[in-house]
């Protein structure tokens, strides 16, 4: 068959574009691999929570084969605790040794608060996963962002739904004495008294609490529910003890959502049993979006998913959608951090996120209830706020004219007996 010229012309521009697209692949290759680095608690207290963490991040880039706009990902993972100094030590060996293009992780607010000057001395793009309210809100840097979710955003809506659906009127607060537990129990009471409650107690316990005796002791008897943040270890031994002291069935328990996440449910009995807590996310979430990340999650660690890798799992896709949005050019840092923040995810599977203008996202909160279901317990969600702010309710400008919550000064214990 004869070629017209019409048809050469189309075969040659049809190979031009064909040959420019395989010039762009090469020059990415030419480039070599997008390195990102990790920061994860893999020994120590708190090495399940990491575990966790590490494997819901891993996931997302095996998922994809590991590349992303033409260029392998390589990723650099390092065992960093809840010492600043050593997450310090760690971050500056991803950066300086191993030249890491972006970073990701953190766990307690120490930590995430004492990389923040060296992130901005660097000028590396962090992917924050520490609740620190501060981290985006007074002390923000523009190469931090957050796809995690600030400690009090988690529980201004359990204030309010506390008071409106459950009709508690006075409740008492058992937490962890650092950031983490001054925040929750912050964050809710402030909801909650804005809206007629009253925080009557507040009970601070030190990470290390292996004896819940001499605070449930005590307890109020006369209030309608108990308030608590818990994770790991403290959080089994909480509901065990509070149980065995007779006031499972008397006093509910509501809690910030680490207190019944599936990194320690499945270790639980029925002393869970109808506890009600707000988080981002639950195992059980019916979208296809989570189905999906469950089933492949629990194939590939036997395990299924928590919090802590969820929210590493939206971090790396994070990643991608940035590393996509400027064709691979991370080496190009400013271009890389704008798109990073212009992310937005309609089909994460926690449901829609972006973040905000601080660098914090935009999210639904969802409350869930412990419940039995199929032999194991699980966290049914019982209601959904959508697209909660870190700011709950209020003007960004004037919930950062007050301090971030603290232990004794904000918002205090006006009502405490």
């Amino acid at each position: 068959m004869k070629t017209t010229r019409r048809q050469a012309l189309r075969i040659l521009g049809g190979a031009a574009v064909g040959l420019a697209g395989a010039g762009r692949a090469w020059a990415a290759a030419d480039r070599g691999p997008i390195r990102v680095g990790f920061l994860v608690p893999l020994t120590g207290p708190l090495a399940q929570n990491g575990k966790d963490m590490w494997d819901g991040f891993r996931l997302y880039f095996e998922q994809i084969g590991m590349q992303a706009a033409g260029r392998r990902i390589e990723l650099l993972s390092e065992d960093s605790w809840v010492e600043p100094a050593e997450a310090l030590t760690k971050l500056r060996k991803l950066a300086e040794r191993d030249r890491v293009h972006v970073a990701a992780g953190g766990l307690l607010a120490p930590t995430g608060l004492a990389l923040q000057s060296y992130v901005m001395t660097q000028q590396l793009p962090f992917i924050t996963l520490v609740g620190a309210d501060d981290i985006t809100q007074r002390r923000i840097i523009p190469w931090m962002i957050r796809t995690h979710a600030s400690s009090s955003q988690t529980t201004h809506p359990l204030g309010d739904y506390a008071y409106r659906v459950l009709g508690y009127r006075r409740v008492a607060g058992i937490n962890f004495d650092f950031g983490f537990g001054h925040e929750s129990l912050g964050g809710f009471q402030r909801v909650f008294e804005e809206l007629g409650g009253k925080v009557v107690q507040k009970l601070w316990a030190p990470t290390t609490v292996a004896d819940f005796a001499p605070y449930l002791a005590q307890l109020k008897r006369d209030v309608d529910a108990v308030f608590a943040t818990f994770s790991g270890a403290p959080a089994l031994r909480f509901l065990k003890q509070y149980a065995e002291y007779g006031l499972k069935g008397k006093i509910p328990v509501i809690s910030q959502g680490t207190l019944t996440d599936e990194h320690i449910l499945p270790s639980m009995g029925d002393e869970a049993l109808g506890v009600a807590s707000t988080y981002f996310y639950s195992a059980v979430l019916d979208t296809p979006a989570n189905k999906a990340f469950s089933a492949a999650y629990t194939k590939a660690t036997g395990r299924i998913p928590s919090i802590y890798s969820s929210y590493p799992y939206t971090a790396a896709r994070w990643i991608v959608e940035g590393v996509k949005a400027v064709g691979g050019d991370v080496e190009n840092k400013e271009r890389f951090l704008a798109a990073l923040k212009n992310v937005d995810i309609q089909d994460d599977v926690r449901g829609p996120i972006k973040v905000d203008a601080y660098g914090n996202p935009i999210q639904n909160m969802y409350v869930r209830k412990v419940e039995r279901a199929g032999g194991r317990l699980q966290n049914t969600v019982i209601h959904t706020y959508p697209t909660v702010s870190q700011f709950w309710t209020y003007k960004p400008e004037e919930f950062l004219k007050n301090p971030v919550y603290d232990r004794d000064k904000f918002p205090g214990c006006r009502y405490c007996e």
